[in-house]
């Protein structure tokens, strides 16, 4: 598949995001986030508050606000989080995504149908498509 056939695949976030989702409150610590990470191996954990999704805790932010900042892991949540929460409809091409985590510079979207959380999709995810 050459680029340009990246570009204007008729292929959908839908048909390739992951669609299990760990999310936790906003008061949930660093650690235990942390725990919850490597036991599920993901590498993103949805935060809410009152069931609203409101940011997003990485692998990338432990390294780039916890560890850089030498943070305690009893950090919440909300402190170390990635806010607002980019999203992504569901039925957009995975051009459309590739393209807003470019612009945003950030490797992992959330997607929605119908307002709801219902998905992840990550750059891994592009290129793993990319390369079949």
């Amino acid at each position: 598949m050459s680029r340009e056939d990246f570009n204007q695949s008729s292929i959908l976030i839908q048909d390739i995001m992951a669609r299990t989702l760990i999310s936790v409150n906003s008061s949930t610590t660093a650690l235990q986030i942390a725990k919850m990470m490597e036991q599920g191996g993901i590498g993103a954990i949805i935060v809410k508050e009152n069931d609203n999704p409101i940011g997003i805790v990485t692998d990338r932010d432990f390294a780039t606000k916890i560890a850089a900042n030498s943070l305690s892991l009893d950090t919440p949540a909300e402190k170390i989080m990635s806010s607002p929460l980019i999203t992504i409809n569901h039925n957009e091409s995975i051009s459309a995504a590739a393209e807003r985590m470019s612009r945003k510079k950030i490797r992992k979207l959330a997607v929605t149908e119908n307002g709801k959380i219902v998905g992840l999709i990550t750059s891994t995810d592009l290129v793993n498509h990319l390369a079949k």
